[in-house]
């Protein structure tokens, strides 16, 4: 240590930050920091962008009470309509890496195991989506995380893709459901985005949910209905769940319902 005193602020066994000398309101603003790390759990918020105790990123800290339970998804029984096959799948969306995107220029990125793959779920015909997410335990859902990272518009770009606008959720259906089938079906909430709603630094927006009707879930499916913008496409980078967890399911009870059922 070059002069005394000297404070050293540690996370995750690497320096964040470096106080020389006994300023009193560089202090203050370390210990606030430090602060509004405890009041989400212990994640982080004041020093960088959030992990998990399993090592999963997230783009920022739960509220106070909750956690990321994105590992309750059953991701053997995810189902995704109207993706485009050149892009991720819908494991994709709940992979435990930061989106290659965040690291890299232009809205371009490589998959997590560093090839050349698109670690990112992109529309096919047109921008809607269809999502099922199953769930290996019952849930109570209070926040959804989706982070979309299209690449600025520019005359060099032909057909970039948006980020969601409209987004209708339906809990607890046995099944993915149809396009058309989904206009005839009452949602369990509809959420419309709006540009701000998109943070600048990790391309995350936060859906905060009606908690009273999401107390008991064991399935959702998240219907993007369209983007923000001209474009024909969507994009959708990473999918993360807030709330808390319950009882765990039975796997042997839990059946996907083909269509014609």
């Amino acid at each position: 240590m070059s002069r005394m005193p000297t404070f050293m602020i540690f996370k995750n066994k690497q320096v964040v930050d470096t106080i020389k000398g006994a300023d009193p309101r560089k202090l203050s603003d370390a210990v606030k920091k430090l602060a509004a790390e405890a009041e989400s759990d212990g994640s982080s918020g004041g020093y960088g962008e959030a992990s998990t105790g399993g090592g999963s990123w997230i783009s920022s800290s739960p509220p106070k009470g909750y956690k990321d339970v994105t590992d309750q998804v059953d991701r053997h029984g995810l189902d995704l309509l109207n993706a485009d096959s050149g892009f991720g799948n819908s494991r994709t969306l709940f992979d435990n890496s930061k989106p290659s995107t965040l690291d890299s220029a232009k809205g371009k990125g490589k998959s997590s195991d560093g090839k050349s793959g698109k670690d990112w779920v992109e529309s096919d015909t047109d921008e809607q989506l269809m999502l099922y997410i199953p769930f290996n335990s019952t849930l109570k859902v209070h926040t959804l995380l989706i982070t979309s990272l299209p690449p600025k518009p520019s005359e060099d770009a032909d057909d970039v893709p948006m980020r969601p606008k409209t987004i209708q959720l339906y809990t607890n259906r046995p099944h993915i459901l149809g396009f058309e089938e989904a206009e005839d079906i009452p949602t369990t909430q509809s959420i419309t985005l709006a540009p701000q709603d998109w943070d600048e630094k990790t391309g995350t927006a936060k859906l905060e949910l009606r908690f009273v009707k999401f107390q008991n879930v064991t399935s959702l499916i998240l219907f993007i209905v369209d983007g923000d913008g001209d474009g024909e496409k969507v994009r959708i980078d990473r999918l993360r769940i807030i709330g808390d967890s319950g009882e765990k399911r039975e796997l042997g009870k839990l059946e996907k319902v083909g269509a014609g059922d």
